[in-house]
């Protein structure tokens, strides 16, 4: 009876030390929280001002638009044979865009990434100078190259492959650098050349995440060459422009369903090979 008592006063004191509230401290650390949020609200309110927008013509404009997506949904497939000319077109930059920023892409990442050749400066470099290309847009790479290549589709691969490559080669540094370190140093001791860690240990290692980056880029190419040719790159893009700026709203809704089909049939497949591997 004495040990029962003697339990539950010792219980008492544990049961009021679980019903306590376990102190925070770490209250005070994010203190770049509010100031981020602060700055983006006066931004916000700076733009809007600077933009000088009138919202009462917006509001007034926007019945008109169901107007418009009134119009797209009345397809018309008599244009079918251009419309699958220039989607098969549009599909073509984009996959020839893909593989040769993908070849690009791993030897240049092979570079960027700290682990492989273990020369700081390489690396900074490379991603400096990669840095530089992603900052500027893909449009403005494919204007460069319109003026030194001329309209058409070249332009448009030759623009694609500049700005791909440039987020290849960080994307696979990155997946370069995330393998383990000790499976690097532990070939390192048994004296295997950098060029043969890499093709036997790296880039094994890294295939899935290339897979799973690669199958997003060809996502996002794709959706940028319907964008570019409406820029003079050829294209679906230039087919949805041309009818739209004549009025012709139900060719240009057939060929923008059919670049919704076409970017989701992508994405489906590249989930099924992700799932494969």
């Amino acid at each position: 009876m004495t040990n029962e008592i003697a339990q539950q006063k010792i219980g008492r004191p544990l049961i009021l030390e679980c019903h306590r509230k376990i102190p925070v401290k770490c209250q005070n650390r994010n203190r770049l929280v509010p100031i981020f949020l602060v700055a983006t609200v006066v931004l916000t309110v700076a733009s809007l001002f600077y933009l000088q927008i009138d919202w009462i013509k917006l509001l007034s404009r926007v019945p008109d638009i169901g107007g418009v997506f009134w119009e797209l949904g009345h397809l018309d497939f008599a244009n079918m044979s251009v419309i699958g000319e220039a989607m098969l077109e549009t599909v073509s930059i984009a996959v020839l865009s893909l593989l040769y920023s993908l070849g690009f892409g791993v030897i240049f990442g092979m570079l960027a990434a700290k682990n492989i050749f273990r020369l700081p400066w390489l690396s900074v470099i490379t991603q400096s100078f990669f840095t530089f290309l992603r900052a500027v847009p893909t449009p403005v790479w494919v204007l460069l190259m319109m003026v030194c290549l001329g309209m058409g589709p070249e332009a448009g691969v030759a623009g694609l492959c500049v700005h791909t490559t440039a987020f290849f080669t960080k994307s696979f540094a990155q997946s370069f650098e995330s393998i383990s370190e000790e499976t690097v140093e532990a070939l390192e001791a048994v004296g295997t050349s950098r060029l043969s860690i890499f093709t036997n240990a790296v880039l094994p290692a890294a295939f899935s995440q290339i897979v799973a980056w690669t199958g997003m880029r060809l996502e996002t190419n794709f959706s940028e060459c319907a964008v570019l040719g409406m820029v003079g790159a050829g294209g679906i893009g230039f087919v949805i422009s041309r009818n739209l700026q004549s009025y012709e709203y139900g060719t240009a809704g057939t060929a923008i369903l059919l670049v919704f089909v076409v970017a989701y049939a992508i994405e489906r497949m590249f989930v099924q090979i992700k799932k494969k591997i």
